[in-house]
């Protein structure tokens, strides 16, 4: 099937061209989103009439794009999750998700807007695309963690494997902590018992006194 854009797809083209496509591709996502028309005879005068005025239309939403994508670029956002020890999540994080948190931390972001390859599933620093415009891509970062002390240590770059050695090591080092003083107290109780007899202020021993 033939269709005239009437924006750039990525993929496909730029406004004006005319091009081939699957019929079902067509009628579910770029006619009723108004990205293109069918390419019949009527619609392409139809188009050439108006393409100043569409011109002129994505120039302003573009340059409007622009700027809204200088203050979301390389912007992170948290995101708290339930996850195993292996930094696995219990669920995902998806792109209504990114564009919640991005959105509340208030940006406008689409959940359309907001492109991943797949689902978010394990813990860690996320770079995810936002398409704002047709001609305007920025990038953001999900930081999916646990907690939010969690989030701050990854934004300092440590890894739930590194979160995870320390907090064993941390672990580890407690134990062997008590260790040391579960053996200090021992040397003291046996220190106690060989002092001997106590002396009495007249210099002979308790067990020599008169009863």
């Amino acid at each position: 099937m033939q269709v005239i854009l009437l924006e750039r797809v990525a993929k496909l083209g730029q406004m004006g061209d005319v091009v081939d496509v699957k019929p079902g591709f067509a009628r579910n996502f770029l006619l009723p989103q108004g990205k293109a028309l069918s390419a019949s005879e009527q619609n392409v005068k139809a188009f050439e009439g108006r393409k100043t005025q569409l011109e002129a239309q994505n120039l302003e939403t573009r340059k409007e794009a622009e700027a809204a994508g200088e203050k979301l670029n390389g912007e992170q956002f948290v995101i708290i999750r339930s996850a195993s020890d292996s930094g696995a999540l219990y669920g995902s994080v998806t792109t209504r998700d990114a564009s919640d948190v991005a959105t509340e931390n208030g940006f406008t972001v689409n959940r359309s807007q907001v492109i991943l390859q797949a689902p978010i599933k394990e813990l860690g620093i996320h770079k995810v695309t936002v398409r704002l415009h047709p001609e305007v891509e920025v990038e953001i970062e999900m930081n999916v963690a646990r907690s939010p002390e969690e989030a701050e240590l990854q934004a300092a770059g440590k890894s739930i494997q590194e979160l995870a050695a320390e907090e064993e090591a941390a672990a580890e080092f407690e134990i062997s902590e008590l260790f040391d003083d579960i053996g200090s107290a021992a040397d003291d109780f046996g220190d106690d018992e060989d002092e001997g007899p106590v002396k009495t202020p007249e210099g002979r021993d308790d067990e020599e006194q008169p009863a």
